[in-house]
């Protein structure tokens, strides 16, 4: 329990269902959907698609997405992959040939194409109770009406507007100039595309008129996308990872996410006596910036699309993790092992729903950058990614970019799973450090026995290319003794991420926890 005479937040307890998201209007719609009859998907796809309203710089029908659930706590988890592919043009010998070494972040090239959408109706139609009208309803009437502007939001958009082009300045801009706190943002554009999706489904958006809105917008600017790459889009079912972290299994989604560098970071750790070491210290802090360097390292060189990846298994060998703990000097920093992540921020929202059944939904859905590629399409103003960067453009490389092909992809879900029963859908937001966040919650939760509000308020850093963030939440003498050991220390200028979880309790109750780094909240009833 937390000491009441500080600023905190105390879990949130109910029976019925809980839902916790990065805003209070997408969890309360969660909520509403469930009192509704809606079950967990329902309501977590519902609350996601208005995520996109609420927060347009994180996330969007223009962008991808990765979801975890079980029907019960005693069921499989099941895993959907609704990222996008690139182009079936798409080629990275023509972009080395035209002088890049990186894809261009804010191009045509980096948009590949947007799967949300497809996986949104799938689940509606597979998993979902009350039909996708219902669902997207209350982001139909949101859009079109607009909603204040979080505080966290207009600090995101204010930094991130300047990726804005063309029509995207008009349509992400009020009167011209970024929105400020408690302005009304509306998405007229995207209320008519999600009418025309609830009434006709995914073929409303990847065929006909909405498609040929996108791909006119993307080779106006030199892309080489067609309506034949919309109409292919497909999401794929497909099989959970797992790996265990003292007490707790921790499931993850395969490749193209990078779930497995998850695993094999809590491998690495599971080498160290962390329970022994303060949880806000110098030495765990240490530890823990190695063990991500190194299952970093294994991420750059070795994920990318399922079908082109052929080391998943050596990454979740525990041997792997024994053998790259060596490497660890517990009183020196190693130098960076490779980039260990891109060189601009991303964003992403969170979500997850527990309804009173036991069914447990952990949903994960972004555009990558802030405000993605910056591309919007002309008619309707949806925003694309630009995930076609997790590409690399190194010849032979297993994520080389080529046409039809998934990019790594820096969003994963998560579950946690005691005795073979799911407890605690959770999943962590902040790009890159995704990985490196679901091992230090994992670690808070078994070594410290931190409750997971606890668990997720604590302090973070992320070696971040040679550059040791650690938030403020941190001493000073923890980051001058970090300096001493050789890390490169500095105070990050945006706290770390964020997240949510949801503990099933085996008392029945459902406990509800939500990053203060946010504007969300937990809600139950």
């Amino acid at each position: 329990m937390r000491d009441f005479h500080f600023p905190g937040r105390s879990p949130v307890l109910a029976t019925n269902g809980m839902c916790a998201t990065s805003h209070p209007l997408a969890t309360k719609t969660a909520i509403d959907i469930l009192e509704r009859g809606g079950n967990a998907m329902d309501a977590a796809v519902s609350a996601s698609v208005l995520l996109g309203i609420c927060e347009p710089q994180m996330t969007g029908i223009g962008g991808d997405c990765f979801v975890l659930w079980s029907e019960t706590p005693d069921s499989e988890v099941k895993a959907l992959n609704g990222s996008g592919r690139a182009p079936a043009a798409s080629d990275a010998a023509l972009l080395r040939q035209a002088g890049h070494s990186r894809v261009p972040v804010n191009s045509a090239h980096a948009v590949t194409i947007p799967g949300a959408v497809d996986a949104f109706c799938y689940l509606s139609e597979n998993v979902g109770r009350i039909g996708l009208d219902a669902i997207l309803e209350p982001a139909i009437r949101y859009a079109e009406s607009g909603v204040p502007v979080a505080d966290r939001v207009a600090f995101d958009w204010e930094r991130d507007a300047w990726v804005l082009q063309g029509v995207a300045k008009d349509r992400f801009m009020i009167n011209g100039a970024v929105p400020k706190g408690g302005e009304i943002f509306a998405a007229p554009g995207q209320a008519d595309v999600l009418r025309r999706i609830a009434r006709d489904g995914r073929d409303a958006f990847y065929t006909g008129e909405i498609a040929e809105d996108m791909v006119s917008a993307l080779t106006a600017l030199g892309g080489t996308h067609t309506l034949d790459d919309f109409a292919r889009v497909s999401c794929t079912p497909t099989i959970p990872v797992s790996g265990t972290y003292r007490d707790l299994e921790v499931v993850e989604h395969p490749p193209n996410g990078h779930g497995a560098t998850a695993i094999l970071m809590m491998n690495i750790l599971a080498q160290f006596d962390i329970s022994a070491m303060d949880p806000f210290g110098t030495e765990r802090t240490h530890i823990e910036a190695e063990a991500a360097k190194l299952a970093y390292d294994a991420r750059n060189r070795f994920v990318a699309d399922a079908d082109y990846m052929t080391r998943l298994d050596h990454m979740l060998s525990m041997d792997t993790a024994r053998q790259l703990a060596d490497l660890i000097d517990p009183r020196t920093a190693m130098a960076s092992a490779m980039t260990l992540s891109e060189t601009v921020h991303k964003e992403t929202i969170y979500i997850t729903v527990v309804d009173r059944d036991g069914m447990s939904v952990s949903l994960i859905y972004s555009i990558f950058n802030g405000f993605g590629s910056g591309i919007a399409s002309d008619k309707y103003g949806i925003l694309l990614q630009n995930r076609g960067a997790g590409f690399t453009l190194e010849e032979g490389h297993p994520n080389e970019m080529k046409g039809g092909k998934r990019p790594l992809h820096t969003i994963i879900p998560g579950m946690i799973r005691k005795g073979g029963r799911v407890v605690m859908p959770f999943g962590v937001m902040g790009g890159a450090y995704q990985p490196h966040g679901h091992a230090r919650f994992a670690s808070n939760l078994s070594d410290f026995g931190m409750d997971p509000q606890t668990a997720i308020d604590a302090p973070r850093s992320f070696p971040d290319q040679g550059n040791m963030k650690v938030e403020r939440g941190f001493s000073d003498t923890v980051r001058q003794e970090l300096t001493d050991m050789g890390h490169n220390v500095t105070i990050p200028d945006t706290a770390i991420g964020g997240a949510q979880a949801i503990l099933i309790r085996d008392d029945g109750v459902l406990e509800g926890a939500s990053d203060p780094r946010k504007d969300g909240c937990a809600l139950g009833y």
